[in-house]
């Protein structure tokens, strides 16, 4: 039985499927997942959205689930956990701009443990400055935000992932099968 102890950084408008899924598996799997968001406590909810591929130049946006956090963001210590999971959606683009949020980013490359991030997660490392050398796959629309915090850019199929390390990444829920099976494999290193 798997005994990582995963933190998951969320926040408002991040994207559903890529909160839910992982955070739903990650606790059929065994582990223990504490999802939060700045501002928020265990028991309040974020907004999610599902953005779906319909032909357009871009992804469509529609009311998603509120998804219920069940740890306090200020009550957490990063050295407690073992893993990081960053779901993508509009919320990193928030997310990237609070200065507790880089620490606890920081925390768990600076301590070389696992960390996943998907879609526009990639916001949130380069914020954090921790993608100078790597590769790492997201959203093809944050191609210019991994390239100008030094990293490589992975384009890769949409329903791929790439595990550079200890970082394991991917442009979109698509790609969760893929996904979440390197980053298990990483957690189990």
């Amino acid at each position: 039985m798997p005994s990582a102890k995963i933190l998951m950084i969320t926040g408002d408008f991040t994207e559903d499927y890529e909160t839910m899924v992982p955070f739903q598996t990650l606790l059929a799997c065994g582990y223990t997942v504490h999802a939060v968001c700045p501002g928020k406590k265990a028991g309040e909810t974020v907004a999610t959205a599902i953005h779906d591929f319909e032909g357009d130049q871009t992804y469509s946006e529609k009311c998603g689930h509120n998804f219920a956090l069940n740890a306090t963001f200020d009550a957490i210590r990063a050295e407690d956990y073992d893993a990081l999971v960053i779901p993508g959606g509009r919320a990193p683009e928030y997310l990237r701009l609070d200065p507790n949020v880089i620490k606890v980013v920081r925390h768990f490359f600076d301590a070389n443990k696992p960390v996943a991030a998907i879609c526009h997660g990639a916001q949130l490392l380069a914020a954090a400055r921790v993608l100078e050398g790597r590769t790492c796959s997201a959203y093809p629309a944050c191609r210019p935000e991994v390239e100008l915090a030094g990293g490589t850019y992975a384009e890769i199929a949409i329903s791929d992932a790439v595990t550079d390390g200890k970082l394991v990444t991917a442009p979109a829920w698509p790609a969760h099968p893929a996904w979440l099976k390197q980053f298990m494999a990483v957690l189990a290193a």
